[in-house]
């Protein structure tokens, strides 16, 4: 890669006009200064093009009809002269060093991809103090472990940042770029080029946060079990099918059909429909995940209530064992009539150790397999005969 190369920043935008200036903002005031801003709007029906004609010449402006992520990803990658691509999403904001760091990372042209992690705000741009993900991100060379698992490896093992905290070479995206458009309409382009990176080069990892992730309430989760279970299956089954094909191309051997079989989106399948066998319709529950799930607001016309929970929102691991018993008991005493625990976050009832004997000694443990463990909260009759009847079921 050359000494100084140029690094293309491409905003994709669709109706957040609300954030679109601090996203702009934070592409130009970045002390490495040889980088084009491309701005894609993907056919906004808000002020969102009145805010991208301000900008002038500062940047390129693509103004489209509506097709969704993929289309803008393609749309903006076209027209891009970068040896290195960001895509930043409209509601999100780079720090000003971001640019700078990914730089001096593609020092080796060995490297497809670099990534980092990014400071949760909320809808205000206010922090809370969490960064996203919350655990080290994958790094060196994944091919290995790519073929072992499949695209699975991204959804468990190895974590990857969000859309906006990663850079890919261009070199990389030639060789998967135009981007499959039906099944990514609504997001999961970074998932997709998660997996097929590897195969292409190593990953580094930019260890301190370099961007603001905002989680406003319409981008946290899809809302219905339905459209998760829709949607990240196709994600899954794009991404399976694509990384084979490029293997192969490769000349690198694999079976394939492990991947499937062992896969998260699949376990998470099957957990929800413990889940729902288990749960009486209309009622709540307690979903102990660490927000890896994503599943919205309802299951089946289940109530889900993350844990800990603040205004609706997934808030973090309780500061102690005092905490989450009085979060449990917080949810119980709303309705909450179950607990589960998935396995992301079975290190729990290790690491709680007085909650997960607070609940052993007062409530009674209605699953107990590899994917899920639950407790039933509520005493009311209903619950129980439910619970027996299902149990006959599991």
């Amino acid at each position: 890669m050359n000494h100084r190369p140029l690094v293309s920043i491409i905003i994709d935008n669709y109706n957040y006009g609300r954030f679109l200036r601090e996203a702009i903002d934070s592409a130009l005031h970045q002390t490495y200064d040889y980088t084009e801003i491309i701005v894609v709007d993907d056919g906004s029906t808000d002020d969102s093009p009145a805010i991208i004609q301000e900008y002038g010449n500062t940047i390129i402006a693509i103004i489209k009809q509506n097709g969704g992520q993929a289309s803008a990803f393609n749309e903006g990658f076209k027209a891009s002269r970068g040896q290195i691509i960001v895509f930043l999403d409209s509601d999100d904001m780079l720090l000003p060093t971001a640019i700078e760091q990914v730089v001096l990372s593609f020092n080796n042209p060995d490297v497809s991809k670099v990534h980092w992690p990014m400071w949760r705000i909320d809808g205000s741009g206010g922090k809370n103090g969490e960064i996203v993900p919350v655990h080290p991100l994958a790094q060196g060379d994944l091919l290995k472990q790519l073929i072992q698992h499949g695209p699975a490896y991204f959804c468990g093992t190895a974590v990857g940042s969000p859309t906006s905290g990663n850079a890919w070479s261009r070199s990389f995206l030639d060789q998967v770029f135009p981007l499959p458009e039906s099944d990514f309409k609504t997001g999961g382009v970074d998932f997709y080029l998660f997996v097929l990176a590897p195969v292409y080069g190593q990953v580094r990892t930019i260890s301190k946060p370099q961007g603001l992730y905002r989680v406003h309430g319409s981008n946290d989760t899809l809302k219905s079990a339905d459209a998760y279970l829709q949607t990240f299956f196709g994600w899954f089954d794009q991404s399976w099918e694509a990384l084979y094909h490029h293997l192969l191309a490769q000349d690198i051997p694999v079976d394939a059909n492990t991947w499937k079989r062992n896969s998260w989106y699949h376990q998470i399948h099957a957990s929800m429909q413990e889940i729902v066998a288990l749960v009486p319709p209309t009622h709540r529950f307690i979903l102990v995940d660490e927000n890896y799930w994503a599943t919205g607001d309802t299951l089946a016309n289940r109530h889900r209530v993350p844990f800990i929970e603040q205004n609706g929102q997934y808030w973090g691991p309780p500061a102690n064992d005092s905490m989450a018993i009085e979060e449990i008991e917080r949810q119980r005493t709303k309705g909450s009539a179950f607990i589960f625990f998935a396995w992301p976050a079975f290190w729990w009832l290790d690491y709680y150790t007085g909650m997960r004997d607070y609940l052993k000694a007062n409530y009674l443990c209605v699953i107990n397999n590899e994917r899920l463990i639950g407790f039933g909260l509520q005493s009311n009759t209903a619950v129980h005969e439910h619970i027996e009847q299902s149990s006959a079921v599991l």
